[in-house]
């Protein structure tokens, strides 16, 4: 199977409700992963389309009869004939970003092409309850306490999970009352073209919505921009860092969702054979460009080697191959400069571990690694210590509950993770101790009702849950008397 996108060049983008030729943007391509084709030429957005987009979110917010002005009510009617209009591109969605950065396709049509829509729907309907409420002072008044919407908000999402990432940000804040201004990933531009198509025939207010793919110095320019209120951000640590380091200069608010290396549990009674795809999918999903994936497994020491075999024989009989194949397990990673990248790693892991399987370079086209998986390594090795992003997983043994709990909290990062147990209860009792801001049972999926977000260097700030709303909304008290 190949990709079904004809090769078109774009030069326009989504400013101010309508599409406006770029002022200083350059021309990006876009590749298929799979085949190493390009499919598209798009424009990356410079800085002048920047101050455009800031500047047309930022009339539209300060418009006394505008988007922040309106009802909940009134708002959250545009927001889900927003999500009907996604769900009517759904199939186009998923097949953009698979055909972008070789997500499979099964993955890419239950998540990217169906949470932009749920979280569409939620976020309207925790707007609504947002009432103003009126308290008993203590020192013998009454208050009034309401919510108001920060302002434009500058949203800037990576290319691994565009649609779903970028909904995590928009969702709430035009629910809230705020205008966006979201800065898509210039890997994955065209399934972020399908979103303005959509909010377009949604009828949002012209300047609400303004979507700008552009590289990293597009996102510098927004974060950046005087006209922002907030911001929010996924992506790297190292560029988390940076983000942060300015909003803090500018007294800005900001929501940091950063790396991981997040652990997997196996307690002694697990049924793994019980739970082999949930198993792989919190290892391997989306071909390992996943920020919360199990990418460190902890396994008792008299199960070690039954794991280790468990974990080879997946890997090695995972369908590779057209991530638009329905039957394809895992895909190729985003381009040629994740795959380098990946093996730089594996080279590190045959020097300070062994080589249980995968590790090779197959020979086809597209940026593909095979699922690898390293044993007996040092757990102060680069390959355990930090986020590799591909589908590459480490083995290690421990000796008591207190161990792997000790092991699993001996990184930097504090994202996710898993516990695999047929005991809830005691799995449970070990979730709680490891050092992260979520983690599942005998699976990971994330629950858009319950906030995300990580601890440590794995960010700041919670997206997801009514908490995800709270992030674009700053408290007013009136003093009553």
């Amino acid at each position: 199977m190949t990709a079904h996108l004809t090769e078109k060049t774009y030069t326009d983008l989504y400013i101010g409700g309508s599409w406006k030729q770029s002022m200083d943007g350059s021309p990006s391509a876009v590749v298929n992963p799979a085949t190493e084709d390009q499919i598209a030429t798009v424009t990356a957005a410079g800085a002048r389309d920047v101050d455009a987009a800031v500047t047309s979110a930022r009339k539209s917010f300060d418009d006394p009869g505008g988007w922040s002005k309106w009802s909940a009510d009134d708002r959250g009617a545009v927001l889900e004939r927003f999500a009907d209009e996604l769900e009517a591109r759904s199939s186009d969605i998923a097949q953009a970003v698979t055909s972008q950065n070789g997500m499979p396709i099964s993955l890419s049509s239950a998540l990217e092409a169906a949470f932009p829509a749920l979280l569409l729907r939620f976020y309207a309907s925790v707007a609504r309850r947002d009432r103003t409420e009126r308290r008993d002072g203590m020192l013998g008044g009454k208050l009034e306490v309401r919510h108001t919407p920060y302002g434009v908000v500058g949203a800037i999402a990576p290319w691994n999970y565009p649609q779903t990432l970028s909904a995590m940000k928009f969702a709430p804040a035009l629910a809230s009352g705020c205008t966006v201004v979201l800065k898509a990933p210039i890997e994955t531009p065209l399934d972020a073209r399908l979103t303005a198509e959509a909010a377009i025939a949604a009828g949002i207010p012209d300047g609400v919505f303004n979507i700008l793919p552009g590289s990293a110095d597009a996102g510098r320019a927004l974060v950046a921009h005087t006209g922002v209120d907030k911001v929010a951000f996924t992506g790297s640590t190292a560029t988390g860092r940076a983000v942060g380091r300015q909003c803090g200069d500018l007294l800005r608010p900001v929501t940091l969702e950063l790396g991981g290396k997040s652990a997997a549990i196996i307690l002694d009674d697990a049924d793994l054979a019980g739970s082999v795809e949930s198993l792989f999918g919190a290892i391997f999903i989306n071909n390992g460009q996943t920020c919360f994936r199990s990418s460190r497994v902890l396994a008792p020491r008299n199960r070690y080697a039954e794991i280790v075999d468990l974990l080879a024989s997946l890997s090695a009989d995972a369908t590779m191959g057209d991530p638009l194949d329905p039957r394809t397990a895992v895909g190729p990673l985003v381009n040629g400069r994740a795959r380098t990248r990946v093996e730089d790693y594996i080279s590190i892991g045959r020097r300070d571990g062994t080589l249980v399987t995968g590790g090779g370079r197959p020979d086809r086209p597209g940026y593909y690694v095979p699922p690898t998986v390293f044993a007996d390594v040092r757990n102060d090795s680069a390959i355990v210590q930090e986020e590799i992003f591909g589908p590459v997983v480490t083995v290690h043994s421990y000796d008591s509950e207190d161990d792997a709990v000790a092991l699993a909290n001996d990184s930097n990062y504090g994202l996710g993770g898993t516990v695999w147990s047929t005991d809830l209860e005691r799995a449970a009792s070990v979730a709680r101790r490891v050092a992260t801001g979520t983690i599942g049972i005998n699976g990971y999926t994330p629950d858009p009702a319950g906030p995300f977000g990580g601890v440590k260097n794995s960010g700041i700030g919670r997206e997801f849950g009514p908490e995800g709303y709270a992030n674009y909304v700053q408290s007013q008290t009136i003093y009553l008397g």
